[in-house]
């Protein structure tokens, strides 16, 4: 059984968790490690399973807390090489390794694929996590969508997917209009639209599960998101995730 759960996913912290019967991962570290605790004591996910974490920028909201929970938690943390040397020090685990642009990194049965996303960062990446059979991905952050997102996009049985904002209210919003230029630019976010845009185009008969993630508090609400995917929720199983508490966990059976 593969179990997947957002533990936090927004511009405050993101910290998604995936794992199997022994083994897991977390793709980013943006909230301290107490919190971490607090939120895997919430949905019983243990944290001795967790093996490695991999980030995929540097900014606060996905690195503030690698440094504690690797040392807390005897674990390394993967960045790119200038991913780390971007970062503060105070966000840089002692324990660290690098990974290198599509190249896999297999933790026993476990495999995470870096691939490159276009973001206002020194050397962003998403991530495809091959487990139990199963394609997971992990993409939020992204400026606009490529061949190379698409390509991984189409391969995924379950995705953490970025459905940041709404143009309307974005562009009609209290934000300044440098800020408004650089959520929207094609190293910023992506908007609800591109996001449905990209599962009508690009999703394989396998995805089955969407969860949409790094949603906005003031360029987006939970009701327009769901109004936005409401075609697709006799499609594929649907869930929205939190910047204040952990996502539901989500079981995944093994691919027939």
């Amino acid at each position: 059984m593969t179990e997947i759960c957002a533990l936090a996913s927004g511009s405050n912290g993101n910290c998604y968790y995936i794992g199997n019967e022994e083994k897991a991962v977390l793709v980013d570290i943006g909230i301290y490690y107490k919190r971490l605790i607090e939120r895997l004591d919430e949905t019983g996910l243990d944290k001795n399973k967790i093996k490695a974490i991999f980030i995929s920028h540097e900014h606060t909201d996905h690195v503030q807390g690698a440094r504690v929970t690797s040392k807390k938690l005897g674990i390394p943390v993967f960045y790119s090489k200038k991913t780390y040397h971007k970062c503060y020090d105070k966000n840089k685990a002692d324990n660290f390794g690098f990974f290198e642009t599509d190249t896999p990194y297999v933790i026993d049965n476990i495999k995470i694929l870096p691939f490159k996303k276009h973001h206002d960062a020194a050397d962003p990446h998403s991530f495809r996590i091959e487990i139990n059979g199963l394609n997971i991905g992990i993409m939020t952050d992204i400026g606009k969508t490529d061949d190379i997102l698409n390509n991984e996009f189409s391969k995924c049985d379950a995705v953490f997917l970025e459905s940041n904002y709404d143009e309307d209210m974005l562009q009609n919003g209290l934000y300044p209009y440098h800020l408004k230029q650089r959520v929207s630019s094609d190293k910023g976010h992506l908007s609800n639209f591109q996001a449905l845009n990209l599962v009508e185009n690009f999703a394989s008969p396998q995805l089955k599960t969407i969860l949409l993630s790094h949603i906005s508090a003031v360029n987006n609400t939970h009701e327009v998101v769901k109004e936005t995917y409401k075609h697709l929720k006799s499609k594929y199983d649907i869930f929205l995730t939190s910047r204040h508490n952990a996502g539901d966990v989500i079981s995944l059976g093994l691919k027939k």
